[in-house]
């Protein structure tokens, strides 16, 4: 069932076209993933959507009654309530129910009451309402989701004005994903979140009962959720069946066939034109050569297949050789105001080493990386490094970009003795061109503030390349494009990314940052997720081991009580039968001298009333003695 279709839908920005002739339906149960360049229109097209914008020219239909929500990447919660009670909100009608229910079940107490059949009618039908509306769970709900967005950390009764802004825009996608809307719309759903909760988040869209409709530049995040592709490039909007990596194996064999019948046309029409040539003054054939040029006329040309290869410049080099030894951290103890964030850390990097700190957010990964680089005091230890380094530090935040100068004199201030033609090089090799190198920071974008701090980081040819967050506000392309940059780097990487793809292509190293310290993981992402697995699975056979011994034990402890009920039941049993066989018996010889009576044996009947009974005696003695000797 289609619960949203456009129809060449067009939408310009000052007159420029951003798209152009979208055709873009969703059907129930789909996770469809938006990708494309920075610029290209991802979240204009979500924006549209979700009718956050108008469109100039085309049709949106809706199924009626279809719900839809919508994650912006620069969604925040703006209110003075405490966490708990803003998620609250969205079980309004809920909550409200609750109430009347507890109403009248006090009235429902008075069960002579006239009203009483009338309050039990009205109760039945507000609690068919308030199970449908989750009532019974919908706290349950609330709390499991703030704990996966760690806002049990915070505390749930801490005001939302007192959250930052990466806390706001986590606590507006918690918020959605409670509303449950049938069309799920999110823009950059992973930025802001640690791996341990993109990986959750994947869990949860997964089981989700509604359609998805998703941008992110995260591929692993991508081919775990998308089963439907939607490519926006050159304005245009195309269609792909399966997840990111079927879509990159999908669209090089379009592009490869559409080549491939571009130059089949292109040879047929210089053949025909050849033909035309040399026979059109020809009396004898001039006839052929206007018909084919006829059939020239009118043949529907192929254009050349485009592609979008313009992409960041970037190669990674070093001006010498470091040591082998490149970093010794002893004993560190990170923090800020004398306030320690980690405990004691020990750490050892070797020359050509790339290593990711992971870990989960608000641990300390950020602040470990400063502390080394010397941005921030350590509050303990001793940072050594080796030999022959020359260190470059990429920070998150460009905090080391000057906000109010322009691009060009970012690179200038640091080279003074470059020329402008070849800094203008540089940066139309980061996809700054024309006049955009007139730019101040300030007006960059953040994939635009990234790439001028790479460019920055090239010139300076380290040897040791400390980087927080390299991968943030890039697109796939450029993420891409610096894999492949640091694949060929000839120095040694120290990385902290939530990039799972990044890590898994450039890590040959991992090192979890846990409550207690570091923890060291030979390999890649896979390799970790694989050695991770393998202790969860340890710990379970250890766990189900303790289990099993501890119910051995309560079996055999339960075994003796067993027995000691069944013995304890025997010999009651044997008393029983003791105590019938000597009854029995006492009757029985009564009997046996009764028989021999004058009014018994000279009264017919009687005599044999009492003999049928003597045999019966007989009967049950015999039955009862063979009971007795099986339970001795």
């Amino acid at each position: 069932m289609i619960l949203l279709q456009t129809s060449k839908v067009t939408k310009t920005f000052a007159g420029a076209p951003i798209l152009e002739n979208v055709q873009f339906e969703i059907k129930r149960g789909e996770r469809i993933a938006v990708v494309g360049r920075n610029g290209a229109g991802k979240s204009t097209l979500l924006k549209i959507l979700a009718d956050e914008i108008a469109y100039d020219s085309g049709e949106i239909h809706k199924s009626q009654d279809v719900s839809i929500g919508y994650f912006a990447q620069s969604s925040h919660i703006h209110s003075n309530e405490t966490i708990y009670n803003e998620m609250l909100t969205v079980f309004a009608e809920t909550v409200s129910l609750k109430k009347q229910l507890e109403e009248l079940s006090l009235k429902m107490a008075d069960h002579e009451s006239p009203d009483y059949e009338k309050w039990l009618n009205m109760y039945q039908h507000l609690n068919h309402r308030f199970e449908s509306l989750s009532g019974y769970t919908y706290e349950a709900e609330i709390n499991s989701i703030l704990n996966r967005f760690n806002f049990n950390e915070i505390g749930f009764h801490t005001n939302i004005s007192n959250l930052s802004g990466g806390q706001k825009t986590r606590l507006a996608l918690a918020k959605l994903l409670l509303q449950k809307p049938d069309i799920l719309i999110l823009d950059e759903p992973t930025n802001h979140l640690d791996i341990d909760t993109i990986q959750w988040l994947e869990g949860y869209l997964k089981k989700y009962s509604g359609s998805i409709i998703i941008v992110s530049h995260d591929r692993y995040f991508l081919d775990q959720i998308a089963n439907v592709i939607y490519d926006i490039e050159f304005k245009k909007v195309t269609k792909y069946k399966g997840n990111y990596s079927d879509f990159i194996d999908q669209k090089a064999a379009a592009y490869a066939s559409m080549l491939k019948t571009y130059e089949k046309q292109q040879k047929e029409i210089s053949k025909m034109e050849d033909f035309i040539s040399r026979n059109i003054v020809r009396a004898s054939t001039t006839k052929r050569a206007q018909s084919r040029r006829k059939l020239l006329d009118k043949m529907e040309r192929i254009d050349l297949p485009q592609l979008n290869d313009k992409s960041m410049g970037l190669t990674f080099e070093i001006s010498r050789r470091s040591g082998n030894d490149v970093l010794a951290v002893e004993g560190l103890v990170a923090g800020y105001d004398n306030k320690p964030v980690t405990p004691h850390l020990n750490l050892s990097i070797g020359r050509l080493d790339r290593v990711a700190l992971i870990g989960p957010n608000g641990i300390g990964k950020s602040t470990i990386l400063k502390s080394i680089v010397g941005k921030i005091e350590p509050l303990e230890g001793n940072v050594r490094f080796g030999s022959s380094l020359d260190v470059g530090y990429f920070d998150q935040e460009q905090a080391e970009l000057t906000s109010a100068g322009t691009v060009i004199n970012e690179i200038w201030n640091d080279f003074p003795t470059m020329q402008e033609k070849d800094i203008r090089t540089l940066l139309g090799n980061f996809l700054f061109s024309g006049d955009d190198v007139f730019k101040t920071v300030n007006q960059l974008s953040g994939g635009e503030k990234v790439r001028l701090s790479l460019a920055k980081l090239m010139m300076q040819k380290n040897n040791f390349l400390l980087l927080d967050e390299p991968t943030n506000h890039l697109d796939i392309d450029a993420k891409e494009m610096l894999e492949l940059a640091l694949e060929n780097y000839e120095g040694t990487v120290f990385f902290i990314s939530h990039d799972r793809y990044f890590i898994d292509t450039i890590a040959t190293k991992i090192i979890e940052v846990t409550e207690a310290g570091l923890v060291t993981y030979l390999g890649n992402y896979s390799d970790f997720v694989e050695k991770k697995e393998q202790q969860k699975r340890l710990e379970e056979e250890k766990k189900q081991a303790l289990n099993i011994a501890s119910a051995s034990l309560a079996n055999d402890y339960e075994q003796q009580k067993l027995l000691r009920r069944q013995e304890q039941q025997r010999k009651r049993q044997i008393e029983e039968l003791e105590q019938k066989i000597a009854g029995y018996e006492e009757e029985l010889a009564f009997k046996q001298a009764e028989i021999f009576k004058e009014e018994v044996y000279l009264d017919s009947q009687k005599s044999a009333e009492v003999q049928a009974r003597i045999e019966e005696l007989e009967e049950l003695m015999m039955t009862a003695m063979e009971e007795w000797e099986e339970l001795h």
